[in-house]
């Protein structure tokens, strides 16, 4: 085997720690009258505040609401009986992308996210989740991006978290998180939609592939089953071509959206997050079966400031290279 490759027929099992707060009972706080009266009066003063903020929030919505045309008010049963929703918006809340009906006529509903995002930043806060009876909103704050899953879905919050996080990651790998930034650094207000088109479709179908396949969850990637035998010498036959390529960075062969090899440079290797994207990639483009290409992929895990480029060939209806 050469020096340069390695064979990595699988990916590593990821897994994330949730951190949660734990409150003190009042009266451990309070061991005087004096104590007890003063936090009485902070009690009240803090009310106030808190009853001044929601006006000003309630007067933040009606404005919103008051300011959109009849016509832009995207209302139908379709829409309102999806049980789930998912929302990208910028920090100044524009539009970028809605799962289901137009963004334009989403446009005060979009506002109305921004508005809560920025109420609650007001007070050195983030806002992370909200529910109102079976239906809950969980908030992504991913600058300069905010992203929004309204659910009454029986998925945890960190599931949506999850979801979100890869909806921004598939963002990303189309622009780079640079040039993310460098756009809304130049222009808050900046309609990133402009820079998106046909990019729906890949978001669409990721977020399809997410919710029927456990590997999202789990930080790993399916392999397709093979004898040991079989799989060492599909990896030696693509080693001994690689080998004579100038700077390739991987090499992965997928069949029926299923790993069967992955040969990769030693002192790189590919995150199952990465992995998906490309996955992503070659399920959703039809085109690509029709003709080899090169595409230009940012892959956050490895490198969120540049590209890779991507050659695509389908060996068969089923196989991908």
């Amino acid at each position: 085997m050469s020096d340069n490759v390695e064979i990595d027929p699988g990916a590593t099992h990821e897994s994330g720690l949730v951190t949660t707060n734990s409150f003190d009972n009042l009266e451990r706080m309070s061991s005087s009258l004096e104590e007890i009266k003063s936090t009485n009066a902070i009690s009240h003063s803090e009310d106030s505040n808190d009853n001044s903020n929601i006006e000003q929030l309630e007067e933040s919505t009606n404005y919103v609401k008051d300011n959109v045309e009849e016509g832009e008010i995207e209302v139908s049963r379709e829409w309102t009986s999806k049980s789930k929703h998912i929302f990208v918006l910028s920090q100044a809340g524009k539009p970028i992308y809605s799962r289901y009906g137009n963004e334009d006529k989403l446009a005060w509903l979009f506002g109305v996210m921004q508005t809560l995002v920025s109420f609650i930043q007001s007070s050195d806060d983030t806002i992370k989740s909200i529910h109102a009876g079976d239906t809950h909103f969980v908030f992504l704050i991913k600058k300069p991006l905010i992203l929004v899953a309204v659910h009454k879905t029986q998925e945890s919050e960190q599931q949506l978290i999850t979801q979100l996080n890869y909806v921004f990651n598939q963002i990303t790998s189309i622009l780079t998180l640079t040039r993310l930034k460098k756009i809304y650094e130049q222009r808050q207000n900046y309609d990133l939609r402009r820079l998106l088109t046909g990019v729906e479709r890949l978001i669409d179908h990721l977020l399809d592939f997410s919710e029927k396949d456990p590997s999202f969850l789990l930080g790993a990637v399916q392999c397709l089953p093979l004898a040991n035998s079989v799989r060492d010498n599909i990896s030696s036959a693509i080693i001994s071509s690689c080998n004579k390529i100038k700077n390739l960075v991987f090499a992965i062969l997928l069949a029926d959206n299923k790993l069967i090899t992955l040969v990769r440079m030693k002192k790189y290797c590919l995150h199952p997050g990465d992995l998906h994207l490309i996955f992503n990639l070659v399920q959703a483009s039809e085109s690509l079966k029709n003709s080899e290409s090169w595409t230009p992929l940012c892959l956050p895990k490895f490198d969120a400031s540049g590209f890779l480029y991507g050659h695509v060939s389908y060996l068969a209806e089923d196989c991908q290279v």
